[in-house]
This record gives structure tokens, sequence and C-alpha cells, in this order.
């Protein structure tokens, strides 16, 4: 059915009943993982967070975001290509890198690189890199249904992703740097340009400390804060910025937002009976014991973790890989030591490095409809990022202080 062009999501559920069939267990034990999934309470997060960042991207907040950033980071050398890391991060971190970073902000970010001097390569591989980057912050979509799916508290995974995150950017940023020694316009800092564009963008600033600081301050859950974020994104773009009709353009972002939710949700109730049966079935205890001939510690486990994972990654979605393999390697992990914490984070990270992995990460094919450029030049101009993101996730991987220290007392 997969390779006659059948939805993904078909294909999960035909297998899910198939296998329930065949072992003699009542199909309905589907629809029960369907109605347990409606159920769990964070589950709202993801229609709320989603529907926010759809509207930010819909605005004219990503212009006066980038006006910020260009004020406040444009003089440093590499600065431009910096404000294009933040800038995406941030928006990336919204909407769940589902394309809407590369196709709203591409255009806006694409010329300027090319204006500072920068080369259609490096631009073009930058722009296609950032379309992932920002997925180990909060709120970000896939952390949400990965604390869903694996039992894991979803506060601590915004916490634990923030180094790795910042980790990712840095490496990124240091290579910016290197590249613009030769390329680069000069620019100094002023105030006079910081002052006015800050005012600009004061309805935008406060968002990480409402989400950050509410759910980490103790004042909200990342529930609750979903809905405040959703509120405030809402009034502000329809009612005081007035960046969004709300009879004209609302309706269309409504629709643009839910769908990508429904999708997801789609994705996942169909996905969930396949791996109700799998663990039933005891797949993953049966993959362990395989593997215990050939993985005889934690270090080994977590190589060969990698080399799947960016296998899966660049295969499937993230949403179909985060329900599907989650509840195989879970167990797996426990056994040999690996924390819960650690494990979301390489987890999550070899998952954003699967956007611009080849053969069929998605970013690359977004990139290549977004600026008119064949798929394979978007291979070549991304590997060199696609090294940096590896360099980044083999710290991320066996230096686990950086996910954890925040848990250490």
């Amino acid at each position: 059915m997969a390779l006659f062009g059948a939805p993904i999501f078909t294909v999960m559920a035909a297998f899910a009943l198939a296998a329930f069939y065949f072992s003699g267990i009542e199909i309905s034990a589907v629809a029960v993982e369907i109605y347990r999934l409606s159920s769990a309470p964070t589950i709202i997060t993801i229609p709320l967070f989603t529907f926010a960042g759809y509207v930010l991207a819909e605005s004219k907040a990503p212009v006066r975001l980038l006006k910020l950033s260009q004020a406040l980071l444009g003089w440093l050398p590499g600065g431009v290509a910096i404000v294009c890391l933040f800038v995406c991060a941030f928006f990336t971190a919204f909407t769940g890198a589902s394309g809407v970073t590369i196709i709203a902000l591409g255009g806006l970010l694409y010329p300027i690189l090319i204006e500072e001097g920068y080369s259609e390569q490096f631009s073009l591989g930058l722009i296609t890199t950032c379309g992932s980057l920002g997925l180990l912050f909060p709120p970000s979509l896939p952390i949400i249904l990965y604390g869903i799916i694996a039992k894991v508290d979803i506060d601590d995974l915004f916490l634990a992703g923030l180094v790795p995150g910042i980790i990712l950017m840095v490496i990124l940023g240091t290579y910016s740097v290197f590249k613009a020694r030769k390329s680069e316009t000069s620019r100094t800092f002023s105030w006079s340009v910081l002052a006015p564009a800050a005012w600009e963008a004061r309805y935008e600033l406060p968002l990480p400390v409402f989400i950050l600081g509410g759910v980490y301050g103790g004042f909200v859950t990342a529930t609750e804060a979903s809905a405040l974020c959703a509120f405030y994104v809402l009034v502000i773009n329809c009612f005081v910025t007035k960046d969004i009709s709300p009879t004209k353009d609302l309706p269309k972002v409504i629709v643009e937002s839910l769908t990508l939710v429904g999708a997801i949700l789609l994705i996942l109730c169909c996905a969930l009976g396949l791996t109700n049966y799998l663990v039933d079935e005891e797949v993953p205890m049966k993959n362990l014991e395989a593997m215990r001939a050939f993985i005889t510690n934690k270090w080994v486990f977590l190589l060969v973790l990698n080399v799947f994972l960016l296998m899966v990654g660049c295969l499937m979605d993230i949403f179909s890989a985060i329900i599907v393999v989650v509840p195989l390697i879970l167990p797996i992990a426990e056994q040999f030591g690996v924390n819960p914490l650690h494990l979301a984070i390489v987890f999550l990270t070899n998952l954003e490095i699967g956007y611009i992995t080849p053969p069929v990460g998605i970013n690359l094919f977004i990139s290549s409809f977004r600026f008119n450029r064949p798929v394979l030049e978007l291979y070549r101009v991304s590997v060199p990022f696609l090294f940096l993101m590896l360099l980044a996730l083999l710290i991320i991987t066996y230096i686990p202080w950086f996910t954890l220290f925040w848990f250490y007392s």
C-alpha cells in the first residue's frame, strides 16, 4: 500500500487492524487507544501552540523580529547569518518545523543574506537548515508530542532541550562567523536603530517570558501556557497591531493551522494502534535480547541508536517517527541506563537533522519549491550544515550533562 502511494496513516491503521485480527484480539483495541489519547490533558497544547505559531507567521511579526535582531546582532561578524538563526529558531519553535519557517521567512532572509555578500550556496544552505532549527526550544510541538507518547513530563522536556538547542545554534553561528570573514559588509551598533526596533517588537518580546517564566515560575502549567499564548497572540495581531483581519485573514489561518493539527492527530491515532500491538507482542524486549549479543554498554547503544534514528529521520516525518519508534526504543534505552530526558533530546536532535538529510529530508524539498532550485542543488549546499549538526549531535549524545544539569541537586 505504501509503495503504491497510500497515505502513511492508512497503512499504519490497516497494519494495526490486521495484526489484532489475526492475533485473535478484538480490533476495538485500536479505538480504545484513540479514546485514551483524546482524554489526555496535555493534548490541547498541540492545537493551541500551533495556532499561535501560524498567527505569528501570517502577521508582520517576522518583519518586526527581523529588524530587532538586525539592530541587536547585525553589527557582529556574521551578524546577519546569526540573525537568521535566531529568527528561524523562534518561529520553528512555535510552528513545529512544518515548513512554515522556510515559506514565511525565506523570502525575507534570502535577499538580505545575498545583499550582505554571502554566497547563494551558503544562503540557501543556511535557510534550509534553519527550517528545523528550534525544535528543542519550547513550545516545540514535537517535544509536546514526545512527552505525551513517552509519558515524560513536558515541563522537564522544555527545560532539558534549552542547552542542547543553544549548542546547535552556537556551532552553526560559529561557522557563519567564519564564512563572514570574506563576505559580510561592515555594520555598526546604534542605539538609535535598536530603540525603535525594540519598540516595534514590544508585543512579541514577552512571549518567551510568558511561556518559560509562567511554567517554571509555577504560575501555569504547559497546557495553561498554551491557552494564554494563543489568546495573547490572537488579541495582539487582530486588535492591537491589526496585522490580521478577523474576518478576512483569521479564517484562513485557522484552517491552515488546524489542518496541520488534524493531520498530526490522524497519524497519532492510527499509529497508536500499531504501537500498542508491537508492545503487546513484546517486540521491544525481543529486540533487546537480540541486541545484547552485539551491544554491551550504553555508549555503544547510543551510537547504534543515532545511526538508526538518522535513517528514520530522513525517511519518516517527525510525528510518525515519534509515535511509532519511541515506544519501541524506550524499554531498550531503560535497560541500558539511558536517562529518559537525555533519550528524548537525542531522539529529537536526530529527527531535526533528518529534515536536511538526503534523499528525502523534507526541508530540502520545501526549499526547492520556495526558491525554485533543483533539489540536487539543495543536497549539495546543505552538506556542510549537515556535518555541523552531526558534530552537535555527538556532543549532545556523549555529554549528557548539557541536557541534565538542570536536574542535578
